[in-house]
């Protein structure tokens, strides 16, 4: 899964220099959902328009990956950049383009089994 992973690590990239940052841009593996893995994301830029956001976030994803490596992403879930556990995930990771891997945590009142933290950070104060 690291390299799947990988790719979205450089997707995350080039949509952050394309679009502007994220706050979250993750890979979950829920609990209750074995063998296929969430991306998580959030960024100021997908408030306005979230339909249209998950599309080009969807379409980016099956340009990067294998049809093989697809079938082990459930989906793409938007989360509102004023979802509060935003601000708790980026008090244990911080940072943007890293690779952090995470195992048996809570997010978003979610079990999550293992994943991958590629940015996190908080929202600053206008």
């Amino acid at each position: 899964m690291k390299e799947i992973a990988d790719k979205l690590r450089k997707l995350e990239q080039d949509l952050s220099l394309e679009k502007g940052p994220f706050h979250l841009f993750a890979l979950f593996l829920r609990a209750d959902a074995p063998d296929v893995w969430d991306v998580v994301v959030a960024a100021d830029w997908m408030e306005q328009d979230q339909v249209g956001a998950l599309r080009e976030i969807s379409r980016h994803v099956q340009q990067s990956l294998k049809p093989k490596e697809l079938l082990k992403i459930a989906g793409v879930i938007i989360v509102s950049i004023s979802n509060p556990a935003l601000k708790a995930i980026a008090a244990t990771v911080s940072g943007e383009h890293l690779l952090v891997e995470v195992k048996d945590s809570q997010f978003f009142g979610q079990a999550i089994k293992h994943g991958y933290i590629i940015t996190s950070r908080q929202k600053q104060a206008a």
